[in-house]
């Protein structure tokens, strides 16, 4: 919107009936009025959307579909919604080895537009190997979806053009690049993903979402498209694309160190002033006329300056469950011109750029370690030392033109529901639109924000080189000025991977250590040094790596999994995972997790009539060892039935997400649990949050919104204050200890109530209460219980479980179980009789469609092992609770359920209730 519409927008508001302005809009005004007062001509620089009309051929043109819209991609246009479906991402691989060409037609009035002087068409987004032609002459070439292509169309526009993007296939242009390699007797590992993931090979090759090309949870949809905007940029001789605010503090106010980044036409130097308003924090607006009269090197396009706030009129932000999310809009308009002159009055030299920033200070610590071994690895926000808890985020969608801010928002507020701090951006997806991002401002996420490289070793050919480090240039500007984005890192695992030689790279190791610090160190690091901020620590180099302490082995660590520095990522399928026994005492855990299966309503809406579920479980299963870690996790727990018995699939997934959420659980609370220890352990990001389709996975959400139990658990383990159980084996014994992260809580009349209860018998069979504290941002260690102290009389390890609550008086803060026998061995478990009613329900719009509030009355007359409610309807829904313990008569939990228009008859089909029992009589 141009500075004359928004006054025109302004001046029309009423305020209490009358039309006026705020004290807000004053101060835009204001800064309106300078700008139009300062003298200096010119007019808006202009866009074009490109976005409509598009047509789509294969290489032979036998297969075409007309007016397509932007974003695309060859899936999506042709086979809409159908990629997900049974076997497709077998099915329909063909697509991915054709070449494909976009083309558009479009008029363009070139004599109305004779006086501007430079045409710039700008491609945001392209999947990915492609070359441009605007009517049938040579554009460029493009090499990487993550770049930002812009060519100067200044001589080639005409009243009639026609734009054509030839995408080749990826598969066979990544199997091309990897032949010219090997030709020089040069491999770069690995060649192929595992069988399993029924993938394609070479993905490292290129510069494309590396999971398009299969991983562990997700399929082979390696697609070509234009999956951003197309712009037809109208302009004088430079226009804003980027602004970067580096905010610090000192004793009296924050400063803002901005960085305007100018996108520039031909090679001339040029003149420029630029206005700054920030109509919360400066009555008046900032007038950078420096460059006026001293011209800007078309060589260096960049303006840079400092502006000071005092800190009594900023409100810090914070994340999530610490503070508000205080945001301040910051506008910037550039003018520039050639000639010192000035422009010509209707000359296009004017751009604006908008955004929001929130004034915070975060530091990486890494101090000696109370244990006297290696570094701390915490996060310390504004001052306070805050503990890491969250998950890592994978693409929202296989298909990136798909990726919808619906969605985005629904995962990003599921996360902060769950009271997560911190997501990670895992370095084999897409670095994320400016929505995810501006969101997680919004919600207080902080962002862990891999660079695009993972679980493989790259090229180092000069091209490869120059397109990674543009690559990382743009989307480090881009991004830099969100107070969400914590910390830049290199790469996922690509560290750990060289050194324990996955790839067989052992062979040649100095050459592959040259080519890793070639890549991270002289590239990608040294790039993102571009927009090193005071406020943001310094990048790492891969995930999982020493941090600090890699430096001395100039970033490859002989153990980059170092318990005593940085980060770890484990995994460990075939010990038992309910016991915290087996798992590390690390600094930092920024990956973990365990399989489960989405509800059985979630395959039902994928398999074909012919389908069998467990022949497309088996195919859709991408782990190496295929069902073996789940399965093997459920039998030492749960009552799994003959793979021959009937009701065997729908207790396979009813109760990998038992064991999923109840493994997950015990490593989270045990890593938030050793904050205060000598291990000093401060972050835990469990693997993942969601999920890109129907398949076993270790997500918490499935592919459809809706949660598994692991994501409805996490709700209360990383709730802010939390009681917690951890069994010692060794010592027979029980650590039960309070969790707070509260900076500041009320801790009075705080109680912990344990009670003893027998599986035969509904309510607790014996209590007892003790009076107990918490301590504010940290940890209290409240009692060690010998378990043959708690269980002895009638009570044993196979007839008895024990809850314990934390309790202010009569409210419940927090409750957990321990179970100290499996539950397929344990001695009362009988049928628990139980019915349900439907016993209210509601519906009223949003504006985003129509919410189902739904009320379920569940009784039971014996204990009611792991409750779970399954929607059977398909829609998005959520649960008040899911996957409880039933020790009461009577319970209720309430659904949400998301539909396009109301329910007005609910019939209790429409929901399955199933609990452990059932499979245990």
């Amino acid at each position: 919107m141009t500075f004359e519409k928004q006054f025109a927008k302004i001046m029309s508001r009423k305020v209490n009936g009358v039309r006026g302005v705020n004290c807000t809009c004053l101060r835009l005004i204001i800064v309106m009025c300078v700008f139009v007062m300062s003298g200096v001509k010119g007019d808006a620089v202009e866009v074009i959307e490109l976005g409509s009309n598009w047509s789509i051929s294969n290489q032979n043109g036998s297969l075409t579909v007309a007016k397509q819209t932007l974003p695309s991609g060859i899936y999506s246009a042709f086979y809409p919604g159908q990629l997900l479906e049974s076997y497709n991402d077998v099915n329909l691989r063909w697509l991915a080895y054709d070449n494909w060409t976009y083309t558009n037609s479009f008029p363009f009035d070139v004599d109305h537009f004779k006086q501007v002087r430079s045409f710039t068409l700008t491609f945001h987004g392209i999947d990915t190997i492609a070359e441009i032609r605007l009517n049938h002459q040579l554009l460029g070439r493009t090499d990487n979806m993550f770049v930002r292509y812009s060519y100067d169309v200044t001589k080639i526009l005409q009243d009639e053009n026609l734009l054509e993007v030839e995408i080749t296939s990826p598969v066979w242009s990544a199997l091309a690049k990897a032949e010219v390699l090997r030709n020089q007797s040069v491999s770069v590992p690995p060649a192929c993903p595992p069988a399993r993931y029924h993938g394609e090979c070479h993905m490292n090759m290129l510069r494309k979402m590396q999971a398009s090309f299969a991983w562990d949870w997700g399929p082979a949809a390696p697609s070509m498209g234009i999956w951003k905007s197309v712009q037809l940029e109208m302009y004088e001789v430079a226009l804003l694309r980027d602004v970067d605010v580096d905010v610090s503090r000192n004793e009296t106010h924050w400063n803002m160190h901005i960085t305007c980044y100018l996108d520039v036409a031909g090679k001339e130097s040029f003149y420029a002033q630029l206005i700054f308003y920030a109509v919360e924090l400066l009555e008046q607006p900032v007038v950078i006329d420096t460059y006026s009269t001293q011209p800007i090197s078309y060589l260096s396009p960049v303006i840079v300056f400092d502006q000071a706030v005092p800190i009594a009129d900023v409100v810090p932000w914070w994340p999530n469950g610490y503070g508000d999310q205080k945001l301040y809009p910051l506008h910037f308009t550039l003018n520039a011109w050639l000639g010192n002159d000035g422009p010509k009055v209707r000359s296009k030299t004017k751009s604006q750029k908008s955004i929001r920033v929130g004034f915070r200070t975060l530091e990486l610590i890494e101090r000696p370690a109370p244990d006297g071994q290696g570094n701390t690895f915490l996060f310390r926000v504004n001052g306070i030392e805050i503990f890491m808890k969250g998950s890592n985020y994978i693409p929202s969608n296989i298909l990136p033109e798909n990726q919808t801010s619906n969605q985005i928002a629904y995962l990003l507020e599921s996360a902060k529901e769950a009271h997560m701090n911190m997501l990670r951006v895992w370095g084999g997806g897409v670095y994320e639109s400016d929505y995810f991002y501006d969101l997680a401002d919004r919600l207080g996420i902080l962002i862990w924000q891999d660079m695009m490289f993972a679980c493989a070793m790259y090229p180092v050919t000069p091209d490869f080189l120059s397109s990674v480090r543009e690559e990382v240039r743009q989307n480090a500007k881009r991004l830099s000025h969100h107070p969400s984005v914590a910390i830049f890192v290199g790469n996922n695992e690509n560290e750990v991977a060289l050194v324990q030689d996955w790839y067989q790279t052992i062979t040649q190791l100095d050459r592959f250590k040259e080519e890793y610090r070639e890549l991270y160190l002289g590239s990608i690091l040294h790039e993102l040094k571009i927009v090193s901020h005071s406020s943001r620590p310094s990048p790492l180099v891969s995930s999982p790596s020493n941090g600090k302490a890699s430096e001395k082995d100039n970033y490859i660590s002989e153990n980059p999994q170092d318990n005593h520095n940085g980060d770890v990522h484990f995994y460990d399928y075939m010990k038992d995972a309910w016991d915290p026994g087996i798992y590390p005492r690390p600094r930092f855990t920024s990956e973990y997790g365990f399989q489960s299966l989405p509800g059985s309503k979630a395959w039902d809406r994928v398999l074909n009539e012919d389908d069998k579920l467990s022949e497309l479980i088996s195919h859709r299963q991408h782990h190496p060892l295929a069902m073996l870690p789940i399965t093997t996790q459920v039998h030492r727990h749960l009552p799994l039935p003959l793979p021959e018995n009937e009701d065997y699939e729908e207790a396979l997934i009813y109760f990998s997400q038992i064991s999923q959420a109840m493994a997950t659980k015990v490593e989270t609370e045990l890593y938030r649990s050793l904050r205060d220890t000598n291990h000093n352990t401060m972050g835990a990001l469990y693997w993942q949050l969601n999920d890109v389709w129907v398949a076993p996975s270790w997500s918490g959400i499935d592919v459809y919104g809706n949660w598994k139990l692991l994501h409805y658990w996490a709700r209360d383990f990383l709730a802010p204050t939390v009681i917690v159980a951890l069994y010692d084996k060794p010592t027979g014994s029980l650590n039960i200890s309070l969790i707070c992260d509260e900076p500041n809580i009320n801790t009075d009349d705080l109680n912990v109530v344990e009670h003893i209860h027998l599986w035969s018998q509904l309510l607790p069979r014996e209590s007892r209460t003790w009076a107990s504290t918490l301590r504010p941002n940290g940890v209290q260690y409240d009692k060690v219980i010998q378990l043959k102290d708690l269980l002895k009389g009638e009570f044993n390890e196979r007839n008895a479980y024990v809850e314990y609550q934390l309790r202010r008086k009569e409210e419940l803060i927090s409750r957990t179980y321990f179970f100290p026998s499996n539950i397929a061995a344990a001695v009362g478990i009988t049928d628990p009789q139980l019915e349900f009613e439907i016993t209210s329900k509601t519906c009223h719009q949003t504006n985003i469609g129509t919410r189902n509030s739904v009320s379920l009355t569940i009784e039971v007359k014996h204990p009611a092992v792991f409750v779970y409610v399954e929607l059977q309807l398909p829609y998005r829904y959520k649960l008040s609770e899911n996957g409880y313990m039933q020790t009461t008569p009577v319970h209720v939990i309430h659904a949400v359920v998301e539909t396009s228009s109301c329910i007005r008859l609910w019939r209790k089909s429409y929901f399955n209730i199933w609990t452990v029992n059932e499979f245990m009589t």
